[in-house]
């Protein structure tokens, strides 16, 4: 049992000894001491005055020495006003490592029969261009989540949603038709995303420069812009599409081949997976059909021009397009699709989508409608809504090409972190297979950490040098933290010492190795916080607090050469339980830690 829970029954049993009233373990608030104070947990005593009909200091008092009487856990006391310091036996302690030890995966919630299903929807990139850091920092929340949700008894579904149709994606095939010159992957030796990422580019270009030719003939810009010959060219492109020209569509089909491939790369070098992607081009006339099936029921309503819209006034928000009068969709429309076909697929119980703060307004939409649509998930879904992430330079932009490539940047972190750890001579000796995979695992690290310890709802400046550091609040100072235990513990083989499996109770601990128990402990409740709150950076920050912690024990105590035994034993398994936790901790956050460093 939990020391908490513990407390709490001997709480409720002291309540109704000393003032013959019962209270609910609701009522028993317990909290950990503050650092200035003495002692393990406090107990707020205030919401017990009403019953003892004494002072606070008093009912603390009397309640103090209650437990110490009648509690084996509780060593000592102190009382601070109205709050009730208790201090625990080392025992208890030792009692809690031993259970911590037995359980392989403490802290991980098995999903079992009857479990909820939760849908998380993460990357929803476009076919016109290469994932960038904005994209990172989608991919990496979106998995991190994915990670927590299932470790909290859920089972899980990770989804993708491809936007592979509409105008942007014209762009770039017509920038290719018109200035490729047959050019391919194999032919240019690019990567096919980073290919039509740059026709995209390219057609921006080309119409810049068409735009100021119209205007330096003394056209207004929004004359140059209607006159554009290159713009009409991609409209058309895209009627033909809808309209399913065969040329156009074995074009489209064949650069996003390319996109694809290029996506599938950058997606294994950050780890990210995905259980089912779904494609803007087959939802669309899914949602099409969902919008007038809600229009026939009398959920939606028509304009003399046709277009179909939602009335919201009852909700507070305002009337929202969904078909337009030439019968074409809205993003809104390809969201509804995409849910329909999910619900056909999957028995959701909760939807998670993962997308920017920018369309915060579009999910407090969706969810209405959907709900109105007789979706049992849609009234409940999340939206994961996440701030925007920039360089010490400033924004990006994709169509000027200034973005951060994601491929440029991980191959920049990984070659990054080899030099630092070569400086820091942390690869001399090894291997070049060995030395190449912890600089690639310590490059990601570096990159996954830094993006997923702020909180996601924030901005944030993403700052490559400053991300691997191995000193401070950095992926790189948690993994080599991770990778001494484990020396440690080799060391501690050759000399003949196991860790062991259980302790004798009989050990008088220091105030920082009981501490230590208590934030491993910890580890279960930061679980579920996380899945609580929708909020990867709770696990991040835990975890660095918890090697902040274990690298001051390592410096101020002994552990192999400590000369008594069942204290060197103690403490070999007290870091073999960080070190599980540690690594159990960046795992949800999809970083490796390397067993050597």
């Amino acid at each position: 049992m939990k020391i908490e829970n513990k407390l709490i029954a001997s709480v409720i049993s002291g309540v109704q000894a000393l003032y013959g009233q019962e209270v609910t373990p609701e009522q028993v608030q317990l909290q950990k001491t503050k650092k200035e104070f003495e002692g393990h947990l406090t107990l707020v005593v205030f919401p017990f005055l009403r019953i003892s009909k004494k002072g606070p200091e008093q009912t603390a008092q009397e309640i103090g020495e209650y437990l110490k009487a009648n509690e084996p856990i509780v060593a000592s006391f102190n009382v601070i006003k109205g709050f009730l310091n208790l201090t625990i036996a080392s025992s208890a302690w030792i009692d809690l490592l031993n259970t911590i030890n037995a359980d392989p995966q403490y802290g991980i919630k098995e999903p079992k029969e009857g479990s909820p299903l939760v849908m998380i929807e993460y990357s929803s990139p476009n076919t016109n261009k290469p994932l960038h850091l904005g994209h990172v920092r989608n991919n990496l929340l979106g998995a991190a989540l994915a990670n927590i949700m299932l470790a909290n008894g859920n089972y899980v579904v990770k989804t993708n949603i491809v936007n592979d149709r509409g105008i942007h994606i014209c762009k770039s095939m017509l920038a290719w038709k018109l200035y490729g010159n047959g050019e391919t992957p194999e032919s240019s030796g690019k990567k096919g995303d980073h290919l039509v990422g740059d026709y995209y580019v390219a057609f921006d270009k080309h119409y810049k420069a068409e735009l100021q030719e119209l205007m330096d003939k003394g056209m207004s810009k929004e004359e140059a812009e209607a006159a554009s010959t290159l713009m009409a060219q991609a409209r058309e492109m895209l009627v033909k599409w809808e309209e399913g020209d065969k040329e156009t569509r074995d074009l489209w089909e064949t650069m996003n081949r390319w996109v694809y491939d290029g996506f599938n790369d950058t997606y294994n070098k950050m780890g990210v997976r995905f259980d089912k992607i779904y494609y803007e081009s087959e939802t669309y006339l899914e949602g099409k059909d969902k919008v007038m099936e809600g229009l026939d029921k009398g959920v939606f309503y028509q304009k003399e021009d046709g277009s179909v819209w939602a009335d919201l006034t009852p909700e507070g928000l305002d009337h929202k397009l969904l078909l337009r009068s030439d019968g074409t969709s809205v993003y809104m429309t390809q969201d509804i699709g995409t849910a329909k076909l999910r619900f056909a697929d999957f028995p959701i119980g909760k939807m998670i989508y993962v997308v920017g703060n920018e369309q915060n307004y579009h999910f407090q939409v969706l969810s209405i409608l959907l709900d109105k649509l007789g979706f049992d998930w849609g009234k409940g879904l999340v939206h994961f809504s996440y701030g925007m992430v920039e360089l010490p330079e400033g924004k990006m932009k994709s169509r000027e090409g200034t973005v951060v490539d994601a491929d440029d940047l991980i191959d920049e972190m990984v070659a990054t972190a080899r030099e630092t750890s070569r400086e820091l001579g942390k690869l001399d000796g090894m291997p070049e297979r060995q030395a190449a995979n912890i600089a690639r695992i310590v490059g990601l690290g570096a990159l996954k950490y830094f993006i997923l310890k702020v909180d996601a709802r924030k901005n944030m400046t993403f700052n490559p040098k400053e991300s691997i550091d191995f000193n401070g609040n950095t992926g790189p100072f948690i993994q080599y933290t991770y990778a001494r235990i484990q020396s440690l513990i080799r060391k501690a083989k050759d000399a003949g010492i196991e860790v062991p499996t259980t302790l004798s109770e009989n050990i008088e601990l220091s105030t920082k190795e009981e501490g230590l128990i208590q934030m491993i402990a910890d580890f279960a409740d930061v679980v579920k916080q996380a899945a609580n709150e929708y909020n990867p950076s709770v696990i991040a920050n835990y975890v660095y607090e918890l090697v902040k912690e274990y690298n001051q024990f390592y410096h101020d105590f002994s552990i192999l050469r400590e000369t008594n035994f069942d204290l060197q034993k103690f403490r070999l398994m007290l870091s073999a339980n960080v070190a599980k936790v540690v690594e159990e901790g960046m795992k949800l956050l999809g970083i490796e830690v390397p067993e050597r460093m």
